[in-house]
């Protein structure tokens, strides 16, 4: 089968090959099922994994990324085999495991292939495993906020959760940088934007809320923002915390503990079962229902994967990037 590898860490240009390696079979383990891959989401973890920032290199070669679509074309022991021909959505493709979704052909736990609704496309598909269900859980470990600060709205993650908090009937503001992605935040229903390259965050929060300050706030970078949530949080609000643009953070402490700031952390790739579980139902509902925007902005073919690394490393997209494997 065809795939991208590496099989050292580095920039994607030095390191990023594609060739033909053995096509993979379930087993002999039970419970596994083969997807062919139509399509291979490139999140921002998996560059930062390839280039090392994250998480060095732990086995001779890697197959990169987490999230992907296709067809199940065999299954193992233990799982029906009216699976076989079923589309789906995978997640956690990679974690922990020398091959990803960017090849023809990906074995998996059966739990790690979602049923893709036939309506859905299977680039849209390629992105519901990180940014979807990160977005999922950080609405739900907010709680029942009635304002949500979502930062980077036209991200990955952030896109889907203005939607998971609207769904929620959450009022959502979010930051962007642009006019271009306050158009898209806009479009996944944020009822406000703030441009955080021209305006003051905390000024217009605080506009926005009436002196109030948010509920919650959903923030992909802590250690860039930490020091902005005095201006913009109440006494008992909750921040939830799913990136760090650097390994360390300096925080406004005092200001945390008389307030009574609750600070949550989550990682998409250890939930438990149950958030798990919860997740991928509430995704799927939303789909079902046809109310879920899926934005991807970019697909390339698999000959370009080192241009698909490249365009989330330089946020060139405005939105998911994807693989094809057609």
């Amino acid at each position: 089968m065809r795939a991208a590898y590496y099989e050292k860490n580095g920039t994607a240009r030095e390191v990023l090959s594609v060739g033909d390696i053995e096509t993979p079979t379930p087993g002999p383990g039970p419970g596994e099922v083969r997807v062919r891959l139509r399509t291979s989401g490139v999140n921002p973890s998996d560059v930062k994994s390839r280039e090392g920032r994250t998480r060095k290199i732990a086995f001779p070669r890697v197959i990169p990324h987490s999230d992907g679509a296709g067809d199940i074309d065999a299954v193992g022991d233990g799982v029906p085999k009216s699976r076989v021909g079923e589309r789906v959505w995978t997640w956690n493709g990679q974690w922990k495991r020398p091959f990803g979704t960017c090849a023809d052909y990906i074995v998996l736990p059966a739990a790690l292939a979602v049923k893709l609704p036939d309506h859905v496309s299977y680039e849209a598909g390629a992105c519901l495993g990180i940014p979807a269900m990160t977005a999922y859980h950080a609405v739900e470990v907010a709680g029942p906020a009635k304002t949500v600060l979502v930062s980077g709205g036209a991200g990955g993650v952030g896109h889907y959760a203005i939607q998971f908090a609207k769904a929620r009937g959450a009022t959502v503001i979010t930051t962007v940088s642009s006019e271009a992605k306050a158009k898209l935040a806009r479009e996944a229903g944020a009822d406000h934007t703030i441009d955080y390259k021209r305006e003051n965050v905390g000024e217009r929060v605080m506009a926005i809320t009436n002196k109030a300050g948010v509920d919650a706030v959903i923030e992909m970078d802590f250690s860039g923002n930490a020091k902005l949530m005095p201006s913009i949080v109440h006494p008992r609000s909750t921040i939830v915390v799913y990136g760090n643009a650097n390994p360390e953070a300096t925080i406004p402490s005092q200001f945390f503990l008389q307030n009574v700031i609750t600070i949550k952390y989550i990682f998409v790739y250890e939930l438990t079962q149950a958030e798990r579980d919860a997740a991928i139902s509430g995704i799927n509902r939303m789909l079902e229902n046809k109310t879920l925007n899926n934005n991807v902005a970019l697909t390339l073919p698999l000959k370009d994967i080192v241009a698909a690394h490249e365009a989330v490393e330089q946020g060139k997209a405005l939105g998911n990037v994807v693989v094809s494997m057609a």
